[in-house]
Parts: C-alpha cells; structure tokens; sequence
C-alpha cells in the first residue's frame, strides 16, 4: 500500500493531507504527487508532497528487533 502525503498552506494555516493508494497503484500514486508538484510550482501553497509506503504481507515487524544469541553478523572489510 502507498500512501501520499502533502500539506496546504494557505497565509498561517497548515492543512494535512493523504491519499491512499493500492500496492499495485505506484505509477498513478506517483503521477499524483506529479500533480501536487505542478500545483506547487504554479505557486498553490502546496507543501511536503511525500510518498510512504507499507507491504500488506509484511514478513517481520518493522523497525529494529532484538538478536539472539546465535546472531554473528560481520560488516565485510576489504
């Protein structure tokens, strides 16, 4: 899943936004945030235009996780 996100500024006030799109949606969520950046540089107060994205069938958890102890792992030096 995609998700896009941008924000409207208009004089003080910050408005979030986001849009969601489907795992098989990255060339449309793309063309999208194309869209907010033309806006942008038309001089709308566009800001923040952001991609993110999440694998449904995700194996693990994100983020950083404990290690066992058999864990040896070794950055390889040349």
């Amino acid at each position: 899943m995609y998700m896009v996100y941008w924000t409207i500024v208009d004089e003080d006030r910050h408005t979030p936004h986001q849009r969601p799109f489907d795992t098989s949606e990255m060339v449309p969520a793309m063309q999208f945030m194309e869209e907010l950046r033309a806006r942008q540089r038309g001089g709308e107060g566009v800001r923040f235009v952001t991609m993110c994205s999440e694998h449904p069938d995700l194996v693990g958890h994100p983020g950083v996780d404990v290690t066992g102890p058999g864990y040896n792992w070794k950055k390889r030096r040349r």
